[in-house]
């Protein structure tokens, strides 16, 4: 009985799916069919008014009478063949239409809830802009402090060693201020932003994890290690700046 319900529901499923023109298209397929069907029949099967016609154009006239339900009366199945086939059409008519209703309401649902998930998506695009449009200038400020450091370090040449604290410091500024900035908007809305959010935020870690697990012989090579990393930041910093200079 269980399974009866469960296939009786999931035939349910599939035809609810099926488009209303699928429907529709089937009822008007079936007017041409049935009238081929009673153009076969003997006319002795039928009640027809004198004078009226036999041919295939008005069996197409009676078919259309009895799809849509109308029976004018002036043709009738008078016997047993005629009579089944006319029923048997009558229910395929029904049973079309009744889908094709059905399938209408369907589609009706789907556009509404398509149309509610949109604008549900739409205030949360806006709520999120807000919130960035917000953080915009003091990501910008750190932004901008960190690449002028780099900048400024790089032009002048000086000795990795004596440069890597301040550029360190510069770093794990920007990287906390972009770490905030992801837990407070929703960067998803903004993949290629949040792509390089969070690549500057992993390469400081990486950065921060080398200095502190480096020994004192090895400082130098890991401060110049550290400040190759910093130098490629600078690339991301600028992006990110140039993508929400753009939002």
């Amino acid at each position: 009985m269980q399974n009866s319900s469960r296939r009786l529901s999931h035939w349910f499923h599939v035809v609810s799916n099926v488009r209303p023109c699928v429907w529709m298209g089937l009822y008007l397929i079936l007017i041409p069919i049935f009238a081929f069907i009673y153009w076969l029949i003997p006319d002795g099967q039928f009640r027809i008014p004198d004078g009226a016609g036999t041919g295939y154009g008005s069996w197409v006239y009676y078919s259309i009478v009895t799809i849509t339900t109308l029976g004018f009366g002036d043709y009738t199945p008078a016997h047993g063949i005629a009579q089944l086939v006319t029923a048997v059409e009558v229910t395929c008519g029904l049973l079309c239409m009744g889908f094709f209703l059905n399938a209408v309401g369907s589609m009706k649902s789907e556009i509404e809830v398509d149309a509610e998930i949109e604008k549900q998506r739409q205030l949360h695009l806006a709520a999120e802009k807000d919130k960035l449009q917000k953080s915009i200038p003091i990501i910008t400020h750190v932004l901008g402090a960190f690449i002028k450091e780099c900048n400024e370090a790089t032009s002048r040449g000086i000795d990795p060693m004596s440069l890597a604290p301040e550029l360190t410091k510069s770093a794990a500024r920007a990287s906390l201020t972009i770490d905030s900035f992801q837990n407070r908007v929703d960067l998803t809305l903004w993949p290629e932003l949040l792509e390089n959010c969070f690549a500057f935020v992993a390469n400081y870690q990486i950065m921060a994890s080398d200095i502190s697990s480096t020994s004192t012989p090895d400082l130098k090579a890991k401060t110049d290690e550290l400040l190759t990393f910093i130098k490629e930041n600078t690339g991301l910093a600028q992006t990110i700046q140039t993508l929400i200079q753009k939002l």
